[in-house]
């Protein structure tokens, strides 16, 4: 049974076009044609990725955090109380109001203690601004090398600069190496956020997330064995453009860089919406959606490719709106003490009035009628 699913999936009508078979693939002449097996490798190199990413957060980013001051928020620990915790770990971190008030009979504690346990227990289990600070820090050295990679890879050649070059004599286009390298990184570099996504830090698109790297990580092994490594290069390339932007804008504003922090983002903005929503849908698409079928008739390969570049697309959409939502928010001046990157997928911690003060405290000492009490002994400073 498994040799016939695996007759039927590697069936050449459906990955490749008329009239072509598997054989046409196969390395002759000294040409080298991409192979499925040659993508088993990108599974050890995902651990060993996550294994280089411990080290670079320990030993890089954690020092690079010191020296650009990034500091941890003050946060109030909820009280030890046994029935709030068992609530709070077996039925939900955000209990309605009538839960509430039978949580503050069972436990002893008032309404509003009640509610201010849950905000400061649900403000405890969120990351911190270390963590978050290394995995920015993570993601913008991979985003830039990459980068970097991908256009010294693309640059010289002709396709670079005529998309019609993409598809000349396709399928039966030879690899280079450095083409086998770039997609063997990228490839498992996207596993290895694949498996760490539990425990990164969680944003409001988490699903969204998932969607993303799962789209991208068929869409990379597909162009691979297809052979649509010309144009699988020239994605790449494109996404990891506005990356290392957004990450290294994330890795300012946890500095409290805020100048520095907008200004990039801005700069971000600008390639994100020029590169995902005018380049690689009238470009790219076109290029992959048009040019195919002056040369073959459409197959399955052909729309199992455009379909997940358009699943792409559509995260790239939804990605855009709440860039231009931030973008808003700074251009109408409502952005959190001036500040752009106040990013929109991720949870706020959660605060008010009552919270806030009793926090004043913890930094400047007792409250008088709601403000802090200066030490006498101390001189006042701004």
């Amino acid at each position: 049974m498994f040799q016939t699913l695996y007759s039927y999936f590697w069936w050449e009508r459906l990955w490749l076009p008329a009239n072509l078979t598997w054989a046409d693939l196969e390395d002759r002449d000294g040409r080298v044609y991409a192979k499925a097996s040659d993508l088993y490798v990108t599974l050890p190199l995902a651990f060993l990725f996550l294994v280089v990413r411990h080290l670079f957060e320990t030993y890089v980013a954690t020092p690079l955090a010191g020296l650009l001051n990034v500091k941890e928020k003050v946060r109030l620990k909820a009280a030890p109380n046994p029935v709030l915790e068992r609530f709070y770990a077996a039925t939900t971190k955000h209990p309605k109001q009538a839960e509430v008030e039978t949580l503050s009979k069972k436990s002893g504690c008032t309404v509003r203690q009640v509610e201010r346990w849950f905000r400061r227990r649900r403000n405890q289990d969120r990351p911190s601004l270390l963590k978050k600070f290394r995995e920015a820090s993570w993601r913008f050295t991979f985003y830039l090398l990459a980068f970097i990679a991908g256009m010294a890879v693309i640059v010289d050649k002709p396709w670079f600069y005529d998309l019609r070059e993409v598809w000349k004599g396709y399928p039966i286009q030879s690899m280079l190496p450095s083409q086998y390298w770039y997609y063997m990184i990228e490839l498992s570099f996207y596993w290895s956020l694949l498996f760490s996504i539990a425990s990164d830090v969680k944003r409001k698109d988490f699903k969204e997330q998932i969607i993303h790297h799962v789209a991208t990580i068929i869409l990379i092994s597909f162009s691979w064995f297809a052979n649509y490594i010309r144009a699988g290069t020239l994605i790449m390339a494109l996404h990891d453009s506005s990356d290392y932007l957004l990450e290294s804008a994330k890795m300012f504003n946890y500095a409290g860089w805020r100048n520095t922090c907008n200004n990039i983002f801005i700069v971000f903005a600008a390639v994100f919406i020029v590169t995902r929503l005018v380049i690689l849908p009238f470009w790219i698409m076109h290029c992959t959606v048009v040019y195919p079928l002056e040369l073959y008739p459409a197959f399955f390969g052909y729309y199992f490719f455009n379909f997940m570049v358009a699943v792409l697309q559509a995260l790239h959409i939804f990605w855009a709106y709440l860039i231009i939502r931030m973008a808003q928010k700074f251009i109408t001046g409502k952005a959190r003490g001036g500040l752009v990157v106040e990013d929109e997928r991720s949870d706020r911690e959660e605060t008010d009035n009552s919270e806030e003060e009793e926090e004043a405290a913890v930094k400047n000492g007792p409250l008088s009628n709601g403000h802090p009490v200066l030490n006498n002994n101390h001189r006042k400073t701004d």
